[in-house]
């Protein structure tokens, strides 16, 4: 199973950057052990420690389409990361 789908890259996520958190859309059985186990895996190069992860469920929507037919949205899990103080994952700089 792949825990981490990708990064979420928002005005809002990118500021969080600031404070060492960085938002990551994840598998929905995922669990914040091993999306922790699997951003330090993804960046251990750069030897990654996470410190906490949160994480977010967001239930699918009922939408109207051509204001007759009712559609389902997907169901999304996003996980907000921690990382020890003073460590940057490369890539996600605001500009």
């Amino acid at each position: 199973m792949e825990v981490l789908i990708r990064p979420s890259i928002t005005e809002k996520s990118i500021k969080d950057v600031s404070q060492g958190k960085y938002v990551f859309y994840i598998n929905l059985k995922a669990n914040k052990v091993q999306v922790a186990e699997a951003v330090e895996k993804l960046y251990q190069a750069q030897k990654i420690k996470v410190q906490k992860v949160n994480i977010i469920n967001i239930t699918g929507e009922e939408k109207m389409i051509k204001g007759r037919f009712k559609i389902r949205t997907k169901k999304i899990k996003k996980a907000i990361v921690t990382l020890k103080k003073g460590q940057k994952i490369p890539g996600f700089e605001e500009k």
